[in-house]
């Protein structure tokens, strides 16, 4: 059985905590002040603390300072009103989450359901550097050069308390996998991961998906539909591409995040969510709000702790531990081991990669399908634009000045030096609009739809969907 500290200054709201903890199976004790906390946590050692901000002798952060008396105990800050602040000052003072009063049931059993030691947490971050410096491997994730290495302290940072993460990166790089790791770091582990991509579903059935819809609330609604934020009822719910998401469906979203409450559609009934939100974006954030894609006060309630990912060509070093995690995953699914020769690593290394990780993924996977023998070339392996057209003029008899490597594998993946224009009159409709630039801009690579989803700053699947709508 668990023993719980309650720091609370009101007696009433004391004793009614109390009488919550002693029915979730642990034992309870009051204080109701930061001296009598401080007997208390030295007669008895809790498990979990859940801390008052403002007490009669002081800030209740002022017991987070005291390292030897908090130990191995896990904090739980409790305020009376959720904001940013709050999160940021949970995150930095130590604490692993914060109740919003007056303390429901529902959020009282959701914390004391998932207290966990904190020396747990830190054995198993401990555990996790020591795969990687044997492996290359961090949870999920593969590599380790710099860039990647800092990605792995960030989640290591943030994974073990509640606050919101904003993973931000071009399409490819493995954005639902740092969100799944931070997941299965967290407290949370034993309950749901869902992930929805806001691009994927139509704009006319994004708020039932999400928020969940009554029978009879739409034509074709014949039954009542639990969405995503209730779905994932006590674990994380990661929102990718949150900056396709409609914009009144943004309000709604923050209301989630600044109450804990939501409506399905058709209903007035409020329902209680406890649900950590991971978000993600391949757009700039801020680039984002300018452009009007995303409300400024979601961008700020979203973006409590930011992680970027860095695209391939700016981690190169990871080349040959991605290349043989993926062919050890081909051959274990198709019953055959190959392996790359040097010149196709070589080839690999001289490439833009687009499309990023997932790319090299798809690329290898080809080459692997047509590669008779047990040694995949560069014969099938991607070329830029750039090497095309000096194999071309080779073959033609042309002189072509090769392109050093370290330029191929950094400059960026133009279709042609100059790309063509496209004019668009004003007053023309948004969507046509969009309509227009997309397909002029798959034309012009050549329909290949990994650089042309690169090129406008979407997912490939907001791409393929687009194109879907189109009838293409």
């Amino acid at each position: 059985m668990g023993h719980a500290l309650i720091v609370e200054d009101d007696a009433d709201a004391a004793r009614m905590m109390a009488q919550l903890v002693a029915g979730e199976g642990f034992s309870a004790a009051t204080a109701r002040s930061l001296d009598e906390a401080r007997r208390q946590m030295a007669l008895q050692q809790p498990d979990v603390v859940l801390l008052d901000l403002l007490l009669p002798d002081g800030n209740g952060m002022a017991l987070l300072d005291d390292a030897d008396l908090i130990g191995n105990s896990e904090v739980v800050l409790m305020t009376g009103h959720a904001s940013l602040e709050t999160s940021i000052q949970a995150l930095r003072a130590g604490a692993a989450d914060y109740l919003i009063k007056p303390v429901s049931a529902r959020q009282l059993q959701g914390i004391l359901s998932r207290v966990m030691k904190p020396s747990v947490l830190r054995d198993e971050v401990r555990s996790l550097h020591d795969d990687l410096r044997r492996s290359g491997r961090f949870g999920l994730l593969v590599g380790t050069s710099a860039p990647m290495v800092q990605v792995y302290e960030q989640i290591a940072r943030v994974a073990g308390t509640s606050v919101t993460v904003f993973v931000t990166g071009e399409s490819g790089t493995g954005k639902e996998l740092v969100a799944r790791t931070v997941h299965d770091l967290s407290r949370r582990r034993a309950k749901p991961f869902l992930a929805v991509n806001c691009g994927a579903i139509s704009p006319q059935l994004i708020e039932s998906e999400i928020f969940g819809h009554e029978k009879g609330s739409f034509t074709g609604a014949e039954r009542q539909h639990p969405g995503f934020f209730e779905r994932a009822h006590g674990g994380t719910l990661f929102l990718d591409e949150i900056t396709e998401m409609p914009p009144e469906l943004q309000v709604k979203l923050l209301r989630v995040l600044e109450t804990g409450t939501f409506l399905r559609v058709g209903s007035t009934t409020p329902i209680e969510t406890d649900v950590r939100v991971v978000a993600a974006s391949n757009r700039d954030p801020a680039a984002a709000v300018a452009q009007g894609r995303m409300r400024e006060d979601l961008l700020y309630r979203l973006n409590v702790f930011p992680i970027d990912l860095p695209p391939l060509r700016e981690r190169l070093d990871d080349l040959p531990l991605l290349v043989d995690r993926f062919l050890q995953e081909m051959a274990r699914k198709e019953g055959a081991a190959k392996r790359i020769t040097p010149a196709a690593m070589e080839r690999l290394a001289q490439y833009h990669w687009p499309g990023n990780v997932r790319e090299l993924r798809n690329a290898l996977q080809r080459a692997w399908v047509m590669t008779p023998g047990p040694e995949i070339t560069a014969q099938w392996l991607p070329r830029n634009p750039e090497q095309v057209a000096a194999a071309a003029g080779r073959e033609a008899g042309v002189a072509c000045a090769p392109v050093p490597a370290p330029a191929l594998a950094r400059a960026p993946a133009p279709a042609t030096a100059t790309p063509p224009m496209l004019q668009i009159p004003v007053g023309t409709p948004l969507a046509a609009a969009e309509k227009q630039l997309i397909l002029a801009t798959l034309e012009h690579f050549g329909h290949h739809k990994e650089r042309t989803a690169a090129a406008l700053g979407v997912s490939l699947k907001t791409l393929y969907n687009r194109l879907r709508d189109y009838g293409g």
